[in-house]
């Protein structure tokens, strides 16, 4: 195969021999368990009944803090297990990996994996010890590149060379967003001597961040998003069977299209879901089209902080969260939402209240970073999550806030477009006529997220007879997958569905379901086409 323009840029390494998919990552068990929901939503079935279920999906990073934690986070409702690969090595990624799978093989949860990349990460700065250092008030501080085995007192080592080309004397150098604040003193070659004016904590690989005049200085050092270590991780990923990639510091679409090009190479396109992170100002000048080339978005307030104003960040969530939902892309919001639970066992109410706007934005997921990985409670802070994502989900029902959510055309074609309005009166039906559940039959997951677009107060059910579609659902909202054996006869679909809930003791008679046919069942792509039919029906269990 000819390489193509959008793949040359890649590492040749990558071609010749690529790493086959772990063959544990879509295990032989798996079809034993077709059909059964994921424990955690039939006990939150039985408990709270249909209306009860939770809509809002919850993420977990794993760290050294919850690997032994892992079976009580499943049960408490994670969803997704994320593997941040900047920190940590190769045998503690694959352990953590492999006991998520072990989780969803023998304990039956559905748990999918997500990993981070690294990104080029410019202007990390490290202290050289392994805690938080205290920079005083007008104490002088050295920033450098020099590398040395052993950083001497006040001296701050930067991952970049060209760290200070363009900064100015005067210039304010920002660390972490905030946590410490320096002004620019003297510049010696490529060093800067800096008096600090804000006293913090100098956390290791901190990150800097240089102001004029209030605002950023912008510069571009021309380096590519991936990172030859980036690659590496990606091909590790790949051979762990990794369902999601959450791709750092992306700078435009072209950034998401050249990593989608490589896994349609390998014929993983359709397995591997890539999300781009928001993280930067260069991201929010692109945001529409990064959003459109990307399967879903990560909100990264943290990184983002060290970029933007942190009064402008409320504003900034609300627009990607809406714009997410408008183009029907799945949107996690991260970062800080829990952020005292890293050492203490209750959070603030501003942090509940944090927590509760994002659900209140109708955000598909919310996820736990340092909490979960390196914090002390992580089972508590997962629980404090989906208690206050319950009780904003409630709300938002009983004040019935879907009906103000705006309706945006997003297809073109007249298939797609029938699509879409068939899931538009769905949902209005479903919520009219207060069904208790949604049921709809697809191969990729399309109609699903249509539905899911338009947040109905049901809950949705997702039957696919794919397990890479079951695992890419995982992240709509309100969505809950099962998988199981489909034929395109929907009568014989939906009788296979209610024997399978009834034995479960998870569907009663009187119980009322509204079925969506999606055309997609034997079509080899997503897109509806009008050469097969798609129908809304309304069941009563017998």
């Amino acid at each position: 195969m000819a390489t193509s323009a959008a793949t040359s840029s890649f590492p040749s390494y990558l071609f010749p021999a690529p790493a086959p998919r772990r063959s544990g990552a879509r295990p032989a068990r798996a079809a034993a368990a077709e059909g059964v929901m994921d424990v955690v939503s039939e006990a939150e079935l039985r408990e709270k009944g249909f209306m009860g279920m939770r809509k809002t999906k919850l993420v977990c990073t794993v760290g050294p803090a919850c690997v032994d934690a892992l079976p009580a986070l499943a049960r408490g409702g994670m969803g997704v297990a994320r593997v941040n690969l900047c920190h940590g090595g190769r045998d503690w990624h694959r352990a953590a990996m492999r006991e998520v799978r072990r989780l969803n093989d023998e304990e039956g949860f559905c748990v999918s994996l997500m990993v981070d990349t690294e990104g080029s990460q410019l202007l990390v700065a490290d202290h050289g010890g392994a805690a938080s250092v205290k920079a005083d008030d007008c104490s002088e501080w050295l920033f450098t590149s020099k590398r040395t085995n052993k950083a001497p007192p006040f001296t701050m080592h930067v991952n970049f060379d060209k760290f200070s080309e363009g900064i100015l004397v005067g210039d304010e150098l920002v660390i972490d967003g905030g946590m410490a604040t320096f002004e620019v003193t003297e510049k010696i070659g490529g060093d800067l001597r800096c008096k600090c004016t804000d006293p913090g904590l100098l956390l290791p690989r901190a990150k800097l961040s240089f102001w004029r005049d209030g605002k950023l200085v912008e510069r571009n050092f021309g380096l590519p998003t991936l990172s030859t270590k980036d690659w590496a991780d990606i091909e590790f990923g790949i051979t762990e069977g990794v369902d999601c990639i959450a791709l750092s510091f992306v700078k435009d679409a072209n950034d998401i299209k050249s990593l989608k090009t490589y896994l349609s190479r390998r014929s993983l396109d359709r397995h591997i879901k890539i999300f781009a992170k928001i993280e930067s100002l260069e991201s929010l000048k692109n945001l529409k089209d990064i959003i459109e080339a990307s399967d879903g978005v990560m909100v990264a307030r943290g990184d983002l902080g060290v970029q933007v104003p942190l009064e402008q960040i409320p504003a900034i969530q609300e627009a990607i969260v809406e714009l997410c939902r408008n183009l029907n892309k799945p949107v996690i919001v991260a970062s800080q939402l829990l952020e005292s639970m890293v050492e203490y066992p209750t959070p603030t109410r501003a942090e509940v209240a944090d927590v509760s706007e994002a659900v209140r934005q109708y955000a598909d997921a919310i996820m736990l970073s340092a909490e979960s990985a390196i914090g002390a409670f992580p089972e508590k802070a997962l629980s404090v999550l989906r208690a206050a994502s319950e009780r904003m989900e409630s709300w938002s029902r009983e004040e019935n806030m879907q009906r103000l959510l705006p309706q945006y055309q997003l297809a073109i074609a007249l298939p797609d477009r029938i699509s879409e309005q068939i899931c538009i009166s769905a949902v209005e039906m479903a919520n009219n006529l207060a069904v208790d559940a949604i049921f709809v039959y697809t191969k990729h997951g399309h109609m699903a997220s249509l539905l899911s677009r338009n947040r109905p107060n049901p809950p949705i059910f997702a039957f696919t007879d794919d397990a890479n579609t079951r695992k890419s659902m995982n992240l709509y909202w309100g969505v809950i997958p099962l998988q199981l054996p489909l034929s395109n006869n929907m009568d014989d679909n939906f009788k296979q569905t209610i024997k399978l809930l009834k034995s479960k003791g998870s569907v009663k008679p009187g119980d009322s379901v509204l079925v969506v046919a999606d055309s997609d069942l034997n079509q080899p792509c997503a897109a509806a086409t009008s050469s097969v039919y798609q129908s809304i029906q309304v069941r009563l269990v017998d």
